[in-house]
């Protein structure tokens, strides 16, 4: 990873856009493949996408998929004294959020606060459990609701979590919001690559909105620009590290390349295509079974109009959903090399549709 790419990927993980409030995300993105594509758009709702025009005539068009939301939390209630407490934005981890700090953005900018933790000492351990998303409360310093109001913070605010990217060794990062601001990386770093070596085909390539809670932002660009195929990306679970059943949650290994999902809306033609291109492309690959669903934006973007043919790359990822994530830039540089060589193999007159 080049120092240029590594600044705009921790720019982007840096960035809060929790669902529903991506745009602070969307702007770093689209500053970065302004340059780099043909057309930069964006929709009512905030998905952007950038366009690269194909080398064939009336060439068919194939939209490259990532969500550029995260996880968070978002303030419901305000007491008298000044507390915040608070309820999900998506699948966050309430059993992780005591003792950690978290950004709120509000209405004159951000306002850090932490999320409440009282002392072992002084609580009641003996039946102690999770705590439940309406017991947490957090603490911005405030001693009264007229000041936190006075702070420009109101229900309906939402936050994240304070904590910011580093590396661990030359090839492993750590940060929130891996999940998925590695898929506007991913991305963006197939547009450059595409942009100096042009593909048959246009490219449309969609960083969405909403998808940790359902995909939306998918569906409506992808009903939007009616691709003929789609390339969609996501992180998935590695399961290498302690605790993890492989038995229940299959086998998967951080540094051992990127993850093809087999099954549901995954196209069989685009997935042996994928087989087929990581192989000459020397890219390693690890394979995932999808049984009825693959909880990704695929499963929104397939089942568009009358049916686009898709195919899910994933990134594997230690610890999602916290404030530890855990990525392997080889993963990285392999998911854009497969990502790129795999659209640049579509053929100008080839259609993906099962023949009976």
């Amino acid at each position: 990873m080049t120092d240029d790419a590594k600044s705009f990927f921790f720019n982007l993980l840096d960035t809060p856009s929790p669902t529903g409030f991506e745009t602070p995300g969307q702007r770093v993105w689209t500053e970065y493949v302004r340059d780099r594509a043909d057309e930069v758009e964006t929709d009512a709702y905030g998905t952007a996408w950038a366009g690269l025009e194909g080398t064939a005539e009336d060439a068919p068009r194939v939209m490259l998929d990532a969500h550029v939301d995260e996880i968070g939390f978002m303030v419901r209630h305000i007491t008298d004294d000044g507390f915040l407490y608070i309820n999900h934005i998506g699948g966050s981890d309430r059993a992780i959020a005591r003792g950690l700090r978290v950004r709120i953005l509000g209405d004159d900018g951000p306002v850090t606060g932490v999320v409440g933790n009282t002392a072992l000492h002084i609580r009641d351990t003996k039946n102690e459990t999770v705590p439940e998303v309406h017991e947490l409360f957090v603490d911005i310093g405030a001693t009264s609701e007229d000041e936190v109001r006075e702070r420009g913070l109101r229900v309906g605010h939402p936050m994240v979590f304070d904590v910011g990217p580093t590396t661990l060794t030359d090839s492993r990062i750590t940060a929130r919001a891996i999940d998925n601001r590695l898929g506007g990386f991913i991305i963006a770093q197939a547009v450059a690559r595409l942009s100096d070596d042009r593909p048959a085909w246009d490219v449309q390539a969609a960083n969405s909105v909403q998808e940790e809670i359902g995909g939306h932002g998918a569906k409506m660009i992808a009903h939007r620009l009616d691709p003929d195929a789609a390339v969609a990306f996501d992180v998935t679970h590695a399961t290498d590290s302690p605790g993890i059943n492989s038995k229940k949650h299959g086998s998967i290994e951080i540094g051992e390349g990127p993850t093809v999902t087999h099954g549901t809306s995954n196209h069989p033609q685009l997935v042996e295509r994928a087989i087929e291109v990581a192989e000459a492309e020397d890219v390693p690959l690890q394979h995932e079974p999808s049984s009825r669903r693959t909880g990704t934006d695929t499963d929104s973007i397939f089942k568009t109009r009358s049916g686009v043919p898709s195919v899910l790359l994933s990134v594997p990822l230690r610890y999602m959903h916290s404030t530890v994530e855990v990525v392997d830039t080889n993963d990285i540089e392999h998911c854009v090399q497969l990502y790129a060589a795999l659209v640049r193999s579509f053929e100008a007159d080839e259609e993906f549709r099962v023949s009976l």
